[in-house]
């Protein structure tokens, strides 16, 4: 894979880019990432890069997010080796024709959906999870056999230059690119025609990407983000509720897509909420926050300031805590928060959770409702018919039931977005889905031409009804069972041709046959 960098925007970075697009479409074209051999070749030399240079990851990771080495473990490269191994495993299947159901008049014929790659496509990462959100949808791009450009953010600076170094030393350098740089970079490869684009980002960018796409007829998948819901319910273990709210809150400081972003509470158990996370904070964290090997950073302090400012005016609960010069900000509690806040009307993206009161879960419902639809929603109770009604009468990306995030970690669920909070979706077979085209095949022979008279004009109301009953259906099972009948006999006869007698009352049962039914005879 060739990493490449533009020169910021103007007619070099364009022809730069030009030159990138255009080695990886001349890739593609060659066929050499069409068969399974090679795919899997591929996707095994890009686990080899993860287990050989994991401390290099492990260390990018540090540098841009203070993560620490098992944090980092589990949060990425565990997830990426677990696609690895799952797509090396099912490709073969995922790949194969998949038959599908045949009517009347395809009975003889071979019908299936065939997986082709779709061309060259373009992966964007993000800077939050800047390893496995730039190499998940990469395994699925290179699994359904495409070339792929990879554009890493730039904001997660040291984890982009290293995938940059490393990918050429393990994947083809013709079929994959990296582009590194930032919005010139950005901006130009936009203007190149692909034939997909999957893009993890905010919902700003996401429209930009969508229109430099639509120029092209492009399809995107866009993974976006918003503001995911966590409604508790009075009827709720409280601190196995708040446990598992306080774990996927707080880690990697709140800069998860789909981290709990608000509460959703009955102004009577607040309290109990607070005192809960708060005795959570201090079991995974400790008494100090800040010198916890656990706790991350804000990525940098452009967006320290955005989550800080967030904090004006409201009244906190827990936390609060500062640090520009390292960008730490402490994990935070925020209660009373009202709906019209400054808080409630943008992703948080850090470690501050609001708690808004709702007085029962209709109130709850409206309240979701009455906003964006989020990437994920939360829902925790005793009651598991409160958590299928609030599933079926709101709408978000996922749901998770008595927990948090954990959607993300199922292979076999599809991970995406809906309106405000993107398109498309990812994951597993999903990701391979995402990443090729659905194509119809039939397949028919040159003989029993005669059955296509029906087709064929001069148009009569005998061909309508003969094709109402070879593709609407419409008969009646009992009849069908006459009818097949005699036709057995009719064929019975003609391969005893030498029995001309037979032949004779088989044929007069069918015409008999025919005529009771009632159906049209003839063309």
């Amino acid at each position: 894979m060739s990493a490449e960098r533009g020169n910021g925007g103007g007619p070099a970075a364009m022809e730069k880019m030009q030159q990138i697009v255009g080695r990886a479409r001349a890739a593609f074209r060659s066929g050499r990432s069409r068969p399974l051999e090679f795919r899997i070749q591929q996707l095994k030399a890009l686990e080899r890069m993860v287990q050989e240079k994991e401390k290099e990851i492990l260390a990018a990771l540090k540098a841009d997010l203070n993560k620490c080495g098992h944090n980092a473990y589990s949060h990425e490269i565990l997830g990426v080796l677990g696609e690895l191994a799952l797509t090396m495993e099912k490709l073969p299947s995922w790949a194969a024709p998949q038959p599908v159901k045949k009517n009347l008049l395809t009975m003889r014929d071979e019908a299936y959906i065939g997986y082709e790659p779709l061309g060259v496509v373009l992966v964007i990462g993000a800077w939050n999870y800047p390893f496995v959100l730039v190499m998940q949808p990469l395994i699925g791009a290179i699994a359904a056999g495409n070339a792929v450009v990879v554009k890493p953010s730039e904001v997660s600076e040291n984890t982009a230059r290293l995938v940059a170094e490393l990918l050429p030393q393990y994947l083809d350098k013709d079929l994959y690119a990296v582009v590194t740089g930032g919005v010139p970079e950005t901006t130009e490869l936009l203007t190149q025609r692909f034939d997909h684009i999957l893009y993890t980002g905010n919902t700003a960018v996401g429209k930009i990407v969508m229109a430099a796409a639509a120029k092209h007829l492009t399809p995107v998948t866009l993974e976006l983000g918003g503001k995911s819901p966590c409604y508790i319910d009075k009827d709720c273990d409280l601190a196995v509720a708040c446990r598992r709210i306080t774990w996927g809150k707080y880690m990697n400081c709140g800069q998860t897509c789909i981290a709990p972003d608000y509460i959703l509470c009955d102004p009577s158990i607040q309290g109990k909420v607070v005192e809960n996370i708060k005795a959570t904070l201090k079991e995974f964290y400790g008494e100090d926050v800040k010198s916890s090997p656990d706790y991350e950073r804000i990525i940098n302090q452009r967006h320290f300031r955005r989550v800080k400012s967030l904090l004006d005016g409201q009244k906190i609960a827990h936390g609060g805590e500062t640090d520009e010069a390292s960008c730490f900000i402490a994990p935070t509690i925020l209660t009373d928060v009202s709906p019209e806040s400054k808080v409630m009307e943008e992703e948080i993206f850090g470690p501050v959770l609001p708690i808004v009161p709702v007085r029962s879960v209709e109130e709850a419902i409206e309240f979701i409702n009455l906003r964006e639809k989020p990437l994920a929603l939360y829902v925790f109770s005793n009651n598991k018919q409160l958590i299928k009604r609030v599933i079926s009468e709101t709408s978000s990306g996922g749901v998770t039931g008595n927990d948090v995030i954990m959607h993300f970690f199922l292979s076999t669920l599809p991970f995406g977005g809906v309106g405000h909070s993107g398109m498309g979706a990812y994951h597993g077979r999903h990701s391979f889905e995402t990443f090729s085209h659905r194509r119809a095949c039939l397949i028919k022979d040159l003989k029993m031409e005669s059955a296509n008279k029906m087709r064929y004009p001069p148009g009569s109301q005998k061909k309508v009804d003969w094709a109402k009953f070879f593709l609407l259906k419409r008969f009646n099972k009992a009849r069908i069972g006459l009818f097949v009948l005699a036709l057995l006999g009719l064929v019975a006869a003609v391969m005893i041709k030498s029995h001309q007698s037979v032949l004779k009352r088989k044929a007069l049962l069918v015409v008999l046959a025919v005529q009771r039914l009632g159906w049209p005879s003839g063309w």
